[in-house]
């Protein structure tokens, strides 16, 4: 099989299987430590049993994502040891900052909230899983800092046949950094909202600990809310950026071959013919693609075919059209699963403020499949943005096809995909199994042991401390 193809496999199957942990461990952690500030606040033990109920199944899945993605960083040097070494330079500053200081500060802090919940004071202990949000928070920016620059290279000189940056400030003020991590960030919140909601909803059908369950899904709609305007909002800001960065990847996700008039109508579906380099029929929106790509009702946007010939006569013969099914449909799966989040969250509110949430049980069964939702959109989003960018790896300075490792073999990457899958596989049904251990337990599965006196009749006056 092709080398390029099963190193572009591998990164793809590493890369979405680790970003299935890192939203929901932002997500839940948030919101765990917004439901512990509440408990500081209002002094109401439900809230303490939320964030060790919540708080529990985060550490879990913290976990496990720590683990998928050291084998996403072996296969980064495994694979693509050329890409390794232009990119060294620059990825070196903020990748080390991520694990200095960001994922150190996660650790450090999660071992004192873990055990200090009756050795340090209420707000001690607050602080200690707000520095814990905060740190997941600051890790996904300095990778993203990365991601960034691959999208749209700055803060560095080419010298000596690699990147070398010369601006750090540039780098992490990257205007693809800008746009990239709120939505991100949202979609985290969002991804968090929703699983704590899934959950919230499957005990309430079943009748049990509802009170408690009902007060961790009303909180969750309110972060899914926020999260899924956080998200259509920043992603329209991404779009714009987009046009003007990366215009063949959103003409691909467009599906437009040829100039749009001005207006330009948006593509809500269409019949792509990549072959031909048409699209043999299309449903449009008038107007809508002007206003998601400038703001305004007005404005035309390039066509493939357009910018292919642009980028022959600036990089050199080569087909510099991406896979254009793909971007399309995983553009229009993530929006599509995007816009049912908001519905559903929205619904949910309206549910909970008229006080009818614990008996809509068709709702509440809708919102057990509904868990998946921000998954989806999350990969999809992914997909769009690594395959929307080929053939480039580092945009406009290296391709895909010249950062594989020259020295790996076909049959080797085979094999560590092979190793890692069967890993994965280890991991997801471990995980799934501790998350459902946890759910069965609920949130008086974790209550301290109490201790009784028993006195041994053989020996009087001797006294033995019996834990149950």
């Amino acid at each position: 099989m092709d080398k390029l193809f099963l190193a572009r496999f591998q990164f793809a199957s590493t890369t979405i299987f680790h970003f299935l942990f890192v939203p929901l461990s932002i997500g839940l952690v948030f919101m765990v430590a917004l439901m512990e500030t509440l408990y500081v606040v209002k002094g109401k033990e439900i809230y303490k049993k939320m964030s060790k109920f919540w708080g529990h199944i985060f550490l879990i899945n913290f976990a496990v994502g720590v683990v998928t993605g050291i084998i996403q960083e072996f296969q980064f040097g495994m694979n693509w040891s050329d890409y390794s070494r232009f990119v060294g330079d620059v990825f070196g500053a903020p990748l080390a900052i991520e694990a200095l200081l960001a994922f150190f500060m996660e650790s450090t802090f999660i071992g004192l909230w873990i055990f200090g919940w009756d050795r340090l004071s209420k707000k001690l202990h607050l602080a200690c899983i707000w520095l814990v949000a905060i740190g997941t928070i600051m890790s996904s920016f300095w990778i993203l800092a990365a991601n960034s620059f691959m999208q749209h290279p700055v803060g560095f000189e080419f010298k000596n046949g690699r990147a070398e940056m010369n601006d750090f400030l540039q780098l992490i003020t990257n205007g693809q950094l800008l746009v990239e991590f709120p939505h991100v960030i949202f979609g985290a919140f969002a991804t968090g909202a929703f699983f704590i909601a899934g959950v919230s909803a499957y005990k309430m059908l079943k009748k049990q600990d509802v009170a408690f369950f009902k007060r961790s899904f009303q909180i969750a709609m309110v972060m899914a809310v926020i999260g899924g305007f956080g998200v259509a909002f920043s992603g329209h800001s991404q779009a714009q950026y987009l046009v003007k960065t990366q215009p063949m990847k959103m003409a691909a996700t467009e599906g437009i071959w040829e100039d749009t008039a001005d207006p330009a109508p948006w593509t809500m579906i269409a019949k792509i013919n990549p072959e031909e380099k048409k699209n043999e029929w299309e449903v449009n929106v008038p107007y809508a693609l002007s206003f998601l790509s400038y703001g305004t009702l007005t404005g035309s946007v390039e066509g493939m075919n357009t910018l292919q010939k642009q980028y022959e006569e600036k990089y050199g013969e080569g087909d510099y059209i991406p896979p254009v099914k793909t971007a399309f449909w995983s553009f229009r799966i993530m929006v599509g699963a995007g816009m049912l989040m908001i519905l559903f969250a929205l619904i949910g509110i309206v549910l909970a403020w008229k006080k009818k949430l614990v008996n809509a049980k068709w709702y509440l069964r809708f919102m057990i499949p509904m868990i998946g939702f921000p998954f989806l959109a999350n990969s999809m989003g992914w997909i769009m943005t690594e395959i929307g960018r080929q053939p480039w790896v580092v945009f406009g300075y290296m391709k895909t096809a010249d950062a594989v490792s020259p020295n790996v073999s076909s049959g080797q990457i085979l094999f560590s995909i092979i190793a890692f899958s069967t890993i994965y596989t280890i991991l997801a049904i471990l995980l799934v199994y501790l998350f459902i251990r946890e759910i069965k337990k609920g949130p008086d599965g974790h209550k301290p042991e109490k201790a009784e006196i028993s006195v041994d009749p053989f020996d009087k006056g001797d006294e033995n401390i019996v834990t149950k």
